[in-house]
């Protein structure tokens, strides 16, 4: 259970972090209203909060948190932008998710 909380809060954590990002983009680079920039620093804000609800360390959760978003983002790209990732981003968001199991979901002494 402590598993499936945890993907729970990485998957709203990188909604927060990918999506407030997002706005902040369309602000800045696509011109879009300044209330686009003001709600996606709100979200970041927001995603600052939410990863502190992980349970295992700060790096390790900090590192844990690349991986993730690297296969939310191209998910994300997907989805939105209309980006369609190739086999080789496929590759590389499957090895980036394994490394993400290794260092959080591993037991320890």
């Amino acid at each position: 259970m402590e598993i499936i909380k945890s993907l729970c809060i990485f998957f709203l954590a990188g909604l927060c972090k990918i999506g407030g990002g997002y706005l902040v983009w369309l602000w800045l680079k696509e011109e879009k209203p300044l209330w686009y920039g003001i709600l996606g620093s709100i979200i970041l804000a927001m995603y600052g909060v939410v990863a502190t609800w992980q349970t295992a360390s700060f790096g390790r959760v900090y590192a844990a948190y690349g991986g993730v978003f690297i296969v939310m983002a191209l998910v994300w790209a997907w989805k939105v932008d209309g980006f369609k990732p190739d086999r080789y981003d496929i590759i590389g968001a499957l090895i980036a998710l394994f490394g993400v199991c290794l260092i959080l979901y591993m037991p320890r002494k």
